[in-house]
């Protein structure tokens, strides 16, 4: 008897409700509309903050906590603000990943043919590496514990541990030799980002890195100090393959690598701890086309991918990994031959056109 897997899903904020449940369709349509997977809905975020003054309410980290696996549509409203200034909205996947201890935050950058290149003399094939950070520590280890002095002097302090940074390394360094290489020269090469030059607890972080580099003597180590890899990403994508790098630098270039191939709305993310599988794509809320039928689904959708793909490697299930394969193969497809340009990346797609097209596609 095949497995039921519940998925926790968080709609959230601005764009979310409508890319997370194009997601959701598009998820019934690559399986069937087997059942295989039972959408269960919980509250968070801005919205949920304004309705009932808390954003990240228990009953939603129980779900959480109890679900197979959990999607994310998108968080936060710029005005929607704690007396300190920080988004309320911001509470769930911050808390989340504090609480259910999701240490690995695994976004890819894929260039697709068919989808206008944003770097000049770049081709897609050009740009297809992944940024694995770190998520339970680093800066924002320490919102909402940092101190303000008299409204003259704030502080926060930037946490880098042993534990933290080995396993993230780990991490990478498997991911790593799964993958193909870098699309330059095909090695199979991890990048440690950081800022050793300047500060101790990026040495530190460095130290750890090339300590777990000797276990995996077939993958090569790189280094780059963060304000040379936003210039590298930008003139050199090719050279990349896994970039492993602390919270808040890993918070900036993954959202500038993204930018480079089209837009935010093109990458997925994988949040993953030792048994928790959380997904969304790259991008924020975006109020300001809510509710216009305007947003690029891709993102999510293609996290909702990596869902399938992490459940059906987790539980040894070939319908899963099937399932996932055929929703990115059918993405790659519709761009190349440009059926599915949403008006971020030139076109004229609606969001809803986008999800029928992908749904038609996979029947």
């Amino acid at each position: 008897m095949q497995k039921l897997y519940e998925i926790a899903v968080i709609y959230g904020d601005g764009i979310g409700p409508e890319i997370g449940s194009a997601t959701v369709q598009v998820l019934k349509a690559a399986l069937k509309d087997d059942n295989i997977l039972n959408f269960i809905e919980y509250p968070a975020g801005a919205q949920c903050f304004l309705d009932t003054g808390i954003a990240f309410p228990e009953m939603t980290l129980e779900g959480c906590r109890r679900a197979d696996a959990i999607l994310h549509g998108a968080a936060g409203l710029p005005n929607v603000l704690y007396p300190d200034g920080t988004e309320a909205g911001q509470d769930f996947s911050l808390n989340l990943r504090f609480k259910l201890d999701i240490y690995a935050n695994v976004r890819y950058v894929k260039a697709y043919d068919g989808v206008p290149m944003r770097l000049v003399g770049k081709r897609p094939k050009d740009i297809d590496y992944v940024v694995m950070r770190e998520n339970t520590e680093g800066l924002y280890a320490s919102r909402g514990a940092g101190s303000l002095l008299r409204d003259k002097v704030a502080t926060d302090n930037l946490i880098i541990t042993r534990e933290g940074t080995e396993r993230i390394a780990r991490s990478a360094f498997e991911l790593a030799r799964k993958r193909k290489g870098a699309p330059l020269d095909g090695k199979k090469r991890v990048t440690v980002c950081d800022k050793a030059n300047v500060l101790r607890s990026y040495a530190f972080f460095r130290k750890v890195c090339s300590d777990i580099a000797k276990e995996y003597p077939d993958i090569e180590l790189d280094y780059c100090l963060v304000d040379a890899m936003v210039a590298y990403l930008v003139t050199c994508p090719e050279y990349y393959d896994v970039i492993v790098v602390e919270n808040m630098f890993g918070d900036i270039i993954s959202d500038l690598g993204p930018a480079t191939i089209g837009g935010l709305g093109l990458s997925p993310t994988a949040e993953l701890g030792t048994d928790v599988g959380y997904f969304q794509a790259a991008h924020g809320s975006a109020p300001d086309i809510a509710g216009q039928d305007l947003a690029n689904p891709v993102g999510t959708i293609l996290a909702g991918a990596l869902m399938l793909e992490w459940l059906g490697d987790r539980n040894d299930n070939d319908l899963l990994l099937d399932a996932a394969n055929r929703m990115r193969n059918v993405v790659e497809n519709l761009y190349a031959e440009k059926l599915i340009l949403t008006n971020d990346l030139g076109g004229s797609a609606k969001t809803s056109e986008v999800t029928t097209a992908i749904c038609k596609a996979l029947a």
